[in-house]
């Protein structure tokens, strides 16, 4: 018998399907305008996109960042099909929630992915709240174990929890628990938002747990309140339309968070869409670039599909470079001299 973990994992597939206004397309990085070179004194073929991240190399700074896992043959297909792109296209993965294969001890294959992608960085991933509803330290390193994961993350999603009909929402306390997670765990943590973004107080709270890793993950993107919407029961309530949009864009949260980049490493996801956003959030201060729904429907597909959106992605973020006279992303990093505007 599925559980009900596994369950509500393929409602949130199947809520795409249903209501293309999840993808709230808050276009926000439309907003930071670019210099341009027509001099950029660079041939085009001699750029440089690689990047390192968690000790391996990238050909580009980009992440398929979680979705999903369970019981299910759709969404072991879906990250089937992932890990083989990532492997091909030298990418990093990050896998949904595993909480699932606790629950229904089937749905670890969903995350047995090395064999797929042997030499690309691995993240797992958990929900940090959970922590306070009796996941353990065991739980986690039995998390990285199955994934043979580079890192883990604590997915944090206070919104989500608050409007996801079972929702666990009791978050006191839960940055001490993650220290001492951190101080256990034998690789490193990363802390993620799920589309409301990272603000400095998190961010110092990571700190001192001991996390160096922070995804920003801000709201432009998907919108997991207006999901768990389509799971609620009265109708009457509209609790997810509400705060759909809640939360800070992906831009602004990079921004505040500038005076942490010599303490902390950043990733920027949350409505990045393309590669000229990607060249926008490294600009900003981002080591690694996430993206998820873009990859989700491709994923159902097949991995050709997928490895032909990151392809696109990758071209994009070449081209960027080369129209703003940037060799290698080394000085593309930070180098907010490219910002010819911001509105």
């Amino acid at each position: 018998m599925i559980d009900q973990t596994n369950d509500r994992k393929i409602e949130h597939i199947r809520a795409f399907d249903l209501d293309p206004d999840i993808e709230r397309n808050g276009r926000y990085f439309d907003r930071i305008k670019l210099i341009h070179r027509g001099l950029p004194e660079l041939d085009l073929a001699s750029i440089d996109s690689s990047t390192e991240f968690l000790g391996k190399r990238l050909s580009f700074p980009l992440l398929i960042s979680s979705m999903t896992g369970g019981n299910h043959a759709l969404v072991r297909t879906i990250n089937r099909n992932l890990a083989v792109a990532a492997e091909h296209c030298q990418v990093a993965l990050a896998v949904g929630s595993q909480r699932v294969m606790f629950s229904d001890p089937k749905a670890a294959t969903s995350f047995d992915l090395r064999t797929y992608a042997p030499t690309v960085p691995l993240i797992a991933n958990v929900g940090a709240v959970q922590l306070n509803y009796g996941f353990t330290v065991e739980q986690c390193q039995a998390a990285v174990d199955l994934l043979q994961a580079d890192a883990l993350y604590f997915h944090l999603n206070p919104l989500q929890e608050a409007v996801q009909p079972e929702g666990d929402t009791n978050f006191s306390n839960v940055a001490s628990l993650i220290a001492g997670v951190t101080r256990s765990l034998n690789v490193p943590v990363l802390l993620k938002e799920v589309g409301s973004g990272l603000m400095p107080a998190d961010i110092e709270l990571g700190l001192k747990a001991g996390v160096r890793y922070f995804d920003m993950a801000g709201a432009g993107g998907t919108s997991w309140s207006r999901i768990e919407q389509h799971r609620r029961q009265d109708a009457g309530d509209d609790l997810g339309y509400t705060f759909q949009d809640w939360g800070v864009p992906t831009p602004l949260a990079l921004r505040l968070a500038k005076p942490y980049l010599d303490r902390a490493t950043l990733i920027a996801s949350g409505g990045l869409r393309d590669g000229i956003d990607m060249v926008k959030s490294v600009i900003l201060g981002a080591s690694l670039c996430g993206a998820a729904a873009p990859f989700l429907k491709p994923a159902m597909e097949s991995a050709e599909a997928v490895i032909c959106v990151i392809e696109r992605l990758k071209k994009e973020f070449i081209t960027a470079m080369f129209l703003l006279g940037m060799p290698d992303v080394v000085s593309l990093f930070g180098n907010e001299h490219l910002i010819l505007e911001e509105r």
